[in-house]
């Protein structure tokens, strides 16, 4: 008579052996397996392309691109405008900074595919170096740049904070909505303070700022 013991025994081995027969079967289909490619990646994970059409620095660029690139990975690795550079990537150092329709956006923090027909404008649509834009010589006149890595995102944002306030578009810190915006300290430092400076330039950035706007730093 076979006892409980006996059973939980034979119970064991055939468990043990049907174990052993699966990995027997699997091990060459997992050493002849090949790492997926991206495409099969982005397939798998239901990604999709689409094409896209924007200005960027005066001129007309198309693009197909996966739904989920980014504006800053479209221009610094389709187009190669590498001058809008990635910083943070999650939108709070500014140095991915750009114009679009006269209006300042963290590119890092938009999809491509959202700007379809837009105006784009990168540091390299600004000026060049035998060509400057104001902005630019003055943050070179007055050492707003010191290691550089962020100058792009400030410059761009800057241009766009002069046209801001000559649009009389108000800021947190405006003390009165019924009179003309003036480019104040307070002002200034409110509207540029999306945009980080680890090297402390701040100062500088002001002065350039300033001079450019026509006031006394």
């Amino acid at each position: 008579m076979t006892s409980p013991s006996d059973f939980e025994l034979s119970r064991r081995k055939l468990l043990a052996g049907t174990a052993a027969s699966v990995a027997l079967t699997a091990a060459p289909s997992i050493v002849n397996a090949q790492a997926p490619t991206i495409a099969e990646q982005n397939a798998a994970a239901g990604s999709a392309t689409l094409k896209v059409s924007f200005t960027v620095n005066g001129a007309a660029r198309d693009l197909t691109l996966d739904t989920r690139t980014t504006l800053l990975d479209a221009l610094r690795e389709h187009l190669h405008l590498t001058g809008t550079k990635k910083g943070c990537d999650h939108g709070q150092c500014g140095a991915c900074t750009v114009i679009i329709g006269g209006r300042r956006i963290n590119s890092c923090l938009t999809l491509a595919v959202m700007h379809e027909g837009d105006s784009i404008t990168t540091i390299e649509g600004l000026g060049t170096p035998e060509k400057m834009h104001p902005m630019q010589a003055a943050f070179v006149k007055h050492d707003g740049y010191q290691c550089g890595y962020c100058t792009p995102g400030q410059i761009c944002s800057a241009v766009a904070v002069l046209d801001e306030i000559k649009a009389g578009i108000p800021s947190h810190v405006s003390a009165d909505l019924n009179t003309p915006v003036q480019l104040t300290s307070a002002e200034l430092r409110e509207r540029m303070s999306g945009n980080i400076c680890r090297c402390g330039a701040y100062s500088n950035i002001a002065e350039a700022i300033s001079e450019v706007a026509g006031r006394p730093a």
